[in-house]
């Protein structure tokens, strides 16, 4: 009989009601999807790993610790969903760990995080609307994402414009570590005279960037920033990990990946997405 698991990758979090939360709420959601599969946990985050090493006792594997585990434990297929937002640096840090064991297993295949294909943004715009406000005209909600250096930042504006085609009007994104930042957005609230804001998390988990970046005490936050600015604010302090239909398109990612999509035979998972790429533009 096939042995079949599937290894659950996030960033991870060393808040432990955050990680039972969002992380392992969502995990939870995936091993009752799919009862045939053993389901496994890796972080990215080697930080992360050694600080709950440290601090907790608790101990989660890296990507290639857990590949490596499910190798020796001869599991026939594997299939890697990653729970990060976009494609990005911890996403490609992934890819390239699985692509080391790609040809150890008789399937292995890497799903797609929330945002990779078009289609996969107007679907998390639905689910995000799940978590909106019933009633915000007249009001704005900006939506704190990580941001990053890579290439792929560029999802953020995308998602954006694309919830502004969804009819979801007065929703913003900034990020901490990318572009667009705070300032970008607080130029458009005062060209619209928007002075009501919510801050929500555009993150798998409300973790240290929420807690710290986004709201406190910390004079730089974002609440204190805006609240300087004259902007009246209010907080949404939940991770993307504890809204179900967030939970939902993980689990359709891994029964595309399942289904055969993406995946092509003897094909790197690195390889992989690069077609899809390129299918995607020819279309």
């Amino acid at each position: 009989m096939s042995k079949k698991g599937i290894l659950v990758v996030s960033f991870g979090t060393s808040i432990l009601n955050i990680l039972k939360s969002c992380i392992e709420s969502t995990e939870n959601s995936i091993k009752n999807a799919f009862k045939d599969y053993e389901i496994r946990r890796a972080f990215t985050s080697n930080m992360i790993i050694s600080k709950l090493k440290r601090e907790s006792n608790i101990y989660i594997d890296t990507v290639d610790e857990a590949l490596s585990k499910m190798e020796e434990e001869k599991f026939d297929e594997l299939y890697i969903q990653p729970l990060h937002i976009i494609p990005g640096d911890e996403y490609d840090k992934m890819l390239r760990y699985s692509q080391k064991y790609n040809h150890k297993f008789k399937k292995l295949v890497v799903g797609r995080p929330i945002l990779y294909r078009e289609e996969d943004y107007r679907i998390a715009a639905e689910a995000l609307k799940k978590q909106l406000p019933e009633n915000y005209q007249g009001k704005a909600v900006i939506l704190m994402g990580h941001g990053s250096s890579h290439p792929i930042n560029a999802s953020y504006s995308m998602m954006e414009n694309i919830l502004a085609d969804a009819g979801v009007k007065n929703i913003f994104i900034a990020t901490v570590e990318g572009y667009p930042i705070l300032e970008n957005v607080v130029l458009k609230l005062r060209k619209q005279h928007i002075k009501d804001i919510m801050l929500m998390p555009f993150m798998l988990v409300a973790g240290n960037h929420v807690v710290e970046d986004m709201s406190g005490d910390n004079e730089n936050s974002w609440e204190n920033r805006l609240k300087k600015l004259g902007f009246k604010v209010e907080l949404y302090l939940h991770g993307l990990g504890e809204n179900t239909a967030f939970h939902q398109i993980y689990i359709n990612h891994i029964r595309d990946s399942i289904n055969g999509n993406p995946l092509m035979e003897q094909s790197s998972p690195i390889e992989l997405c690069a077609l899809d790429k390129v299918e995607e533009k020819i279309k």
